[in-house]
């Protein structure tokens, strides 16, 4: 039987793998751009949802890992609050989801893009704890250190998504400082003064009336209305600061930051507001649930602000951007 001649073109054709892997980008294209806020907005909204299950009492709405013992969804039997206990959990598989989307997109670019590949891991291990760890609140019933965890991780994962946002947009190499050492200087006192804020508000929190189920009345021990005083120091020198730091903007044309600094001042001028206003009503949950997303955005504004303090300097070998 004569052989059959294999054509040149289906020889070199790539198999199945190999046509995923020449789709995958080898830039930071438009598909990468819109996983990556499809991402931050997830992790935002993950935080909405969070707050949202614990201010209507929800948290121990669904047993673990199942909702009940025999149905991974709630059933008719059970309350509106396994309903939103369960959305929570539903949405954290999109987070999930989204997390993998942002690894295999850039997975072309692991080598010449470590920022970004190390980033997307952070991330996807981030959300796999934070798994865990809403399994661990229901076993343990809410316990308030716990759920102040469950929170910081949250707001971490909005910082690093927020921090991919800015970074995949710009070349790698070499930095060099946009400001003056001084300005570079009090914006990392800055982000640090929001960090105290954002730990003491937690506690704050955790001291609360807010445990996430009626049954619940352990707190983390320490006095809420004290607390409420003590979160109010750092969160006006944050103000403050942030405040200068517009000024200098400003003054000496630093437009580089100026925006971020103005962005960062509105947002934690609304957060003064709404904090004033649930402490003078008895932490109504509207309010509450507003103030904990509101962090997030803080951090996110704030992740940014930061990382406008340096820009790159040798583009020569830079990845191209679309």
């Amino acid at each position: 039987m004569p052989e059959t001649a294999t054509s040149p073109v289906a020889a070199a054709r790539p198999g199945f793998l190999g046509r995923i892997r020449e789709w995958l980008p080898d830039r930071v294209d438009a598909r990468v751009r819109v996983v990556a806020w499809i991402s931050f907005v997830l992790e935002i909204a993950i935080v909405g949802t969070g707050g949202a299950v614990r201010l209507t009492d929800s948290g121990l709405g669904c047993e673990w890992p199942l909702c009940t013992p025999d149905s991974l969804f709630p059933t008719a039997q059970q309350s509106y609050h396994s309903l939103i206990e369960f959305g929570n959990r539903g949405l954290s598989f999109f987070v999930g989801l989204a997390a993998v989307l942002v690894i295999v997109l850039i997975s072309r670019l692991r080598t010449q893009r470590k920022d970004l590949w190390t980033m997307a891991w952070i991330v996807f291990g981030g959300v796999l704890l934070q798994g865990v760890v809403g399994g661990i609140l229901v076993i343990f019933a809410l316990h308030p250190n716990m759920v102040a965890f469950h929170y910081l991780v949250s707001l971490g994962l909005v910082a690093v998504t927020a921090a991919f946002l800015v970074r995949m947009d710009r070349p790698r190499g070499a930095r060099e400082r946009t400001v003056p050492p001084g300005v570079a200087i009090l914006t990392h006192i800055t982000s640090f003064v929001l960090a105290v804020t954002v730990v003491v508000g937690v506690l704050t929190t955790g001291a609360g009336p807010h445990s996430g189920d009626p049954a619940v009345t352990l707190r983390n021990g320490f006095d809420a209305t004290v607390l409420e005083h003590v979160h109010s120091w750092p969160a006006y020198t944050l103000f403050a600061l942030t405040l200068v730091l517009v000024v200098i903007a400003f003054l000496r044309g630093l437009t580089a930051i100026r925006a971020w600094a103005i962005g960062l001042l509105a947002v934690e001028l609304v957060q003064i507001a709404i904090g004033l206003y649930q402490a003078r009503n008895a932490l109504p949950p509207l309010a509450v649930g507003v103030h904990m997303v509101l962090a997030a955005v803080l951090v996110a504004v704030c992740t940014a602000l930061v990382l406008q303090l340096k820009r790159p300097i040798d583009t020569d070998d830079a990845i191209a951007i679309d």
